[in-house]
C-alpha cells in the first residue's frame, strides 16, 4: 500500500480515531468504572436531548445551521455529564487497579465509547454539520439499519468488561 493512500484513509477518518484515544486516555487516566458512567450518561443523554423540547427557544432568531448544530452538541454534552455524574454517584466505587491493568477491558470500553459517539454522530446529533468523517466512516455508521447493532454493540461489550 502507498503512503499516500494510507494517509488518506488516515484523513478519512481522523475524528474516529479522535474520539478512540480521546476515550482511551480518559479510560487509563480515571480508571474502567469511570468509563463505563461515561458510556451509560451518553446512553440517557441521547435519550433526553432527542426529545427536549426547547431547541426551538434557544435557536430563536438564528439562521444558521452550524450555530444550530454547535448549540444542540453542547446541550447534548451537558446532559452527558449530568448523567456521568449522577452514575458516579450511584456507582461510585472504582476497581482497584493499576493504570495499565486489564488493557485489553479498557480498550474495548474505549472502542464501545467511540461506537457510540460515532453512530450518535450520524443519527442522531448533528456532528456531521460541522465535521465530514469520510466515506468508509459513513458507509460503517451512515447505515439506518445499523443503527440499532450500534446501539447493542456497547451494551454487549460492558458485559465482557
Amino acid at each position: 500500500m502507498e503512503t499516500a493512500s494510507i494517509i488518506a484513509i488516515f484523513k478519512e477518518s481522523i475524528f474516529m480515531v479522535v474520539v478512540f484515544v480521546g476515550f482511551f486516555m480518559y479510560t487509563i487516566a480515571v480508571g474502567r468504572q469511570s468509563a463505563i458512567n461515561v458510556i451509560l450518561g451518553l446512553y440517557f443523554a441521547l435519550l433526553i436531548s432527542i426529545e427536549f423540547p426547547y431547541y426551538d427557544i434557544l435557536f430563536e432568531g438564528t439562521d444558521s445551521k452550524r450555530v444550530e448544530s454547535v448549540g444542540m452538541l453542547i446541550v447534548f454534552a451537558i446532559f452527558t455529564l449530568i448523567f456521568t455524574i449522577l452514575f458516579a454517584r450511584l456507582m461510585p466505587r472504582e476497581w482497584l487497579e493499576g493504570k495499565f491493568e486489564a488493557f485489553w477491558k479498557k480498550i474495548l470500553l474505549a472502542v464501545s465509547g467511540t461506537v457510540l459517539v460515532m453512530a450518535f454522530s450520524y443519527h442522531a446529533l448533528p456532528v456531521t454539520e460541522i465535521i465530514t468523517p469520510g466515506s468508509p466512516i459513513a458507509y460503517l455508521f451512515g447505515s439506518a439499519a445499523s443503527f440499532f447493532w450500534w446501539l447493542l454493540a456497547p451494551i454487549a461489550i460492558l458485559f465482557i468488561s
